[in-house]
């Protein structure tokens, strides 16, 4: 049973909150309440303690720590619900799956044999967020980080998503292709960018016809963000601009995203009350904006939820959402 102390807070999820966007957003929640226990499941536990440490000197709020979580693991998304169910947290209230990457060297896989960012960026967050739908109070709210690289007609830079089958993306015909990887990573990020937005509104539906919840699902873009660890494995002269030349260009372009200005953002999605009844949508920033026409194929909708429990192996007793 939970302390007397525990019923008057409320517990937020956030992947990947050790750095950048998901640590702004961290910051933020938890300085608006007291109460707001906030936990960081990060794959890093050494990083993540340093972020715990960090943020609560930051925001005078002691209820901040961390739980290990592998999102490139299926063992460990099921390691890290049982493991948040069996401790003594407040209700959990959201759940912000923030975690994401790019991989422009070369095709990456998962522990279970998935190409990695279609893995982590998509499938993990999906098991994710099922599992934890059944310990979440009636009126909680999920937020999916996406993109708006998701979108073929906007003009971003970097390959365009495209969309056949999920069992595809996990299992691609392009693993072992070497030229033109540059191109194949980001179609890969882009089309997993699409899926979070595919998951967030198919899961929003879902909650509204099969349960008596009232638990919002929207979807989130921050914007490029300079400065940030998206760039990882590009190529160290790309890596550099990234890393080092576009962030000063932020400093002269008040329009321009910040990872700070971007998790103030991500963080109202989640703390705003007028926020309580609004599901299904998509955010770019705190404006909601429709996604691209692509994003509103139900049939590629459909064929990744269903593919999606066919590869984690989401059975009927860690959802309380119907499988068919």
């Amino acid at each position: 049973m939970l302390n007397e102390i525990n019923l008057n807070k409320k517990t937020i999820i956030i992947t990947g909150g050790n750095s950048g966007l998901g640590y702004e957003c961290a910051k933020n929640i938890a300085k608006a309440n007291i109460n707001n226990h906030v936990i960081l499941a990060c794959r890093n536990a050494a990083k993540a303690n340093d972020a715990v440490n960090s943020l609560i000197k930051e925001t005078n709020n002691n209820n901040i720590t961390s739980l290990e979580l592998d999102l490139a693991s299926l063992e460990s998304v099921r390691n890290f619900v049982s493991k948040f169910s069996k401790s003594n947290y407040p209700p959990l209230y959201a759940l912000v799956c923030n975690a994401g990457l790019i991989m422009v060297d070369k095709t990456h896989y998962t522990k279970d044999g998935f190409e990695s960012t279609f893995g982590i960026n998509h499938l993990g967050h999906f098991l994710l967020s099922n599992m934890l739908l059944e310990k979440m109070t009636d009126s909680g709210r999920i937020v999916f980080v996406s993109s708006g690289t998701h979108d073929p007609l906007q003009k971003t830079g970097i390959a365009e998503p495209v969309y056949k089958n999920a069992r595809l993306l996990a299992y691609p015909k392009d693993a072992h292709e070497s030229k033109n990887m540059m191109t194949i990573g980001q179609r890969r990020y882009t089309t997993s960018k699409l899926c979070n937005i595919y998951c967030a509104y198919e899961l929003s539906e879902r909650i509204k016809e099969q349960t008596n919840k009232n638990i919002t699902v929207n979807a989130f873009d921050p914007g490029q963000m300079p400065g940030t660890e998206f760039s990882r494995t590009f190529p160290p002269l790309m890596k550099f601009v990234c890393d080092y030349i576009l962030p000063i260009f932020t400093l002269v372009r008040p329009s321009a995203n910040t990872a700070s200005k971007s998790g103030k953002a991500l963080a109202l999605l989640i703390i705003n009350p007028e926020l309580n009844e609004i599901t299904g949508k998509y955010f770019k920033g705190t404006k909601e904006i429709k996604t691209s026409k692509l994003s509103y194929n139900k049939e590629n909708r459909k064929d990744l939820w269903r593919t999606s429990i066919e590869l984690s192996k989401l059975n009927k007793d860690e959802t309380i959402l119907n499988l068919d």
